[in-house]
């Protein structure tokens, strides 16, 4: 439990609410090639920021607490860092660390895994994505991972690995499984036997969320666990064929099982195994981990049957219900969140995105939490996303979150509202270019309705992003900055996040001069939590970082 916050002396806040709305995978673009927040009409955005407080925050790297400053952020670390007000080592910095340290290898949970596969003579699975993203993994995570069960004995490996094209180059499978085969087949000998078992697109297969589509489990189970599915040679073999066929990008590439030298499946997971899900991020991890180790309660499709495993995840992926329940590396430990002070402070709060960003605006921006810190003074509003490729509707569900956001600025219930419009992350991973601009644009008509709603009752509205996406929709060369051209000429699609700044802009249209214009700058996006609880009448905590604003 925390204190309740301490009074502002100079600022009291506005009669209305105080709005934080967060455009997801919003930035500033380094090029104007390729730029869809650049190229798309959105003249309400310009206006609020051309006439308004503004200021340019950091959303990547180490000022979210990833490992280098080369590391893109993403929308988990993004809302963990305005929720919390301070900024944590993350998922990926502490995988690293726990590697490098040795401190995972010496861990119970990696003994124990690998003790179970020695004792039945059985393989150790690994299940993830396999790419350098370092969002949701990275494959040298996995390569040390492979050559410590080699070095404790064990004799089979097997990897069921997932294309990326999201975080990495949306056609860009080859230049991380190529290497990875050669990798495993310098590995084997005699006595150790490692391979690429099954795999397909992310976005097809395993790495649902927010039980959006469990159909994407099931298919994964089906790949991974029952061995059923097309069959392939290789997984070079696999890719390049089902793209020829699908036309699809990696993320959407259909799923494949690699096959022995009798044409059987190389590595179902079976009864005896060890199972590994090397992603650290949470919010893709949690339905496949249900599927593995719930046990009769689980309802979401049938598994036909389940291995009798010992399964770990690369981190515990929900605290609170503990799932899973051996891991690997331990989570950043994330407590004071603003939520939990705001709710010590007597302040109501609505929350509300829809399914694909709901879970950012609650449990990621609540410190990995699930669940509220009041029931009574904390409304969830979840609407439902589209079970469709987004760019096919690229407007996703604003006009309905806008709606509901609009019904409780005017209730005059909540002193303190936020919002996920996800369609610069969502549409931007897409790649295609008109789709994105045309998310732009449909978000930017709701904005102006925001603005409206908050300007009539006296409010304020932070318009901000979690990250980069939609700003940087082009591969360019590093070197020159030049548009790289794929085939027929075309600019090669970029659906990866960006390493781009991201916009903090502050509308009051009661503003009386109580605090300086000129915003703080050389900020990251931790900065947020200290501005709303300003922006709302109250000093924030001493060791939150440094809010964007300063009092006269």
């Amino acid at each position: 439990m925390v204190e309740s916050l301490k009074k502002h002396q100079s600022f009291k806040g506005r009669k209305g609410p105080l709005v934080l709305c967060i455009m997801d995978g919003v930035g500033f673009g380094k090029y104007k090639e390729g730029d869809a927040v650049l190229e798309a009409s959105t003249p309400v955005l310009d206006e609020i920021m051309k006439n308004n407080p503004s200021v340019k925050l950091k959303a990547h790297g180490k000022a979210v607490g990833l490992p280098s400053d080369g590391d893109m952020g993403n929308s988990e670390v993004g809302h963990n860092a305005m929720g919390c007000g301070r900024v944590f080592a993350q998922g990926a910095k502490l995988v690293q660390n726990s590697i490098e340290t040795g401190a995972m290898f010496s861990g119970e949970t990696w003994n124990t895994l690998v003790k179970n596969a020695l004792e039945n003579n059985s393989a150790l699975h690994f299940i993830g994505l396999l790419s350098d993203g370092n969002v949701h993994s990275h494959v040298n995570h996995l390569k040390s991972m492979v050559e410590k069960a080699k070095e404790a004995g064990i004799s089979t490996v097997r990897i069921h690995a997932l294309l990326d094209g999201r975080d990495v180059g949306e056609t860009s499978a080859l230049d991380y499984f190529d290497p990875f085969e050669a990798f495993l087949k310098d590995l084997c000998d005699d006595s150790f036997d490692a391979a690429i078992a099954s795999g397909g697109g992310r976005m097809k297969i395993t790495m649902d969320r927010y039980d959006a589509d469990w159909s994407m489990v099931e298919l994964g189970w089906k790949t991974h666990v029952l061995g059923e599915g097309e069959l392939f040679s290789s997984a070079h073999d696999a890719i390049v064929g089902l793209r020829e066929r699908s036309d699809a990008i990696d993320q959407d590439l259909p799923p494949f099982i690699i096959s022995d030298d009798d044409g059987a499946p190389i590595g179902p997971i079976v009864d005896g195994d060890s199972v590994i899900f090397f992603n650290f991020r949470g919010d893709r991890s949690i339905e496949i981990t249900k599927a593995f180790s719930e046990g009769e309660e689980f309802k979401y499709f049938d598994r036909v049957k389940v291995p009798q495993i010992e399964y770990a995840g690369m981190m515990e992926y929900d605290g609170d219900l503990h799932i899973p329940k051996q891991y690997l590396v331990k989570p950043p430990e994330i407590s004071r969140t603003m939520s939990e002070y705001l709710v010590a402070s007597n302040v109501k709060q609505f929350s509300i995105s829809e399914t694909q960003k709901y879970g950012h605006v609650t449990y990621f921006f609540n410190g990995n939490k699930t669940g509220k810190f009041s029931e009574e003074l904390e409304t969830y509003v979840e609407i439902p996303s589209d079970v469709i490729p987004f760019e096919q509707k690229p407007a996703m569900k604003c006009a309905e979150i806008t709606d509901k956001l609009i019904e409780a600025i005017d209730s005059g219930d909540y002193p303190y509202i936020k919002l996920n419009f996800p369609n610069g992350d969502m549409v931007g991973h897409t790649g295609v270019f008109d789709a994105v601009i045309e998310s732009m644009e449909a978000m930017d008509a709701c904005i102006g309705r925001i603005k409206a709603a908050v300007e009539k009752v006296g409010g304020i509205l932070i318009l901000t992003a979690d990250h980069g996406n939609a700003d940087d929709m082009y591969e360019h060369d590093k070197k020159t900055g030049d548009v790289i051209h794929g085939a027929k000429g075309k600019p090669k699609a970029k659906t990866s996040h960006s390493l781009n700044p991201v916009p903090c802009v502050i509308f009051d249209p009661s503003y009386a001069g109580d605090y300086k214009k000129e915003l703080n700058e050389g900020l990251g996006i931790s900065s947020i939590a200290a501005l709303c609880m300003n922006l709302l009448g109250f000093e924030a905590p001493d060791d939150y970082d440094k809010s964007v604003i300063d009092f006269k």
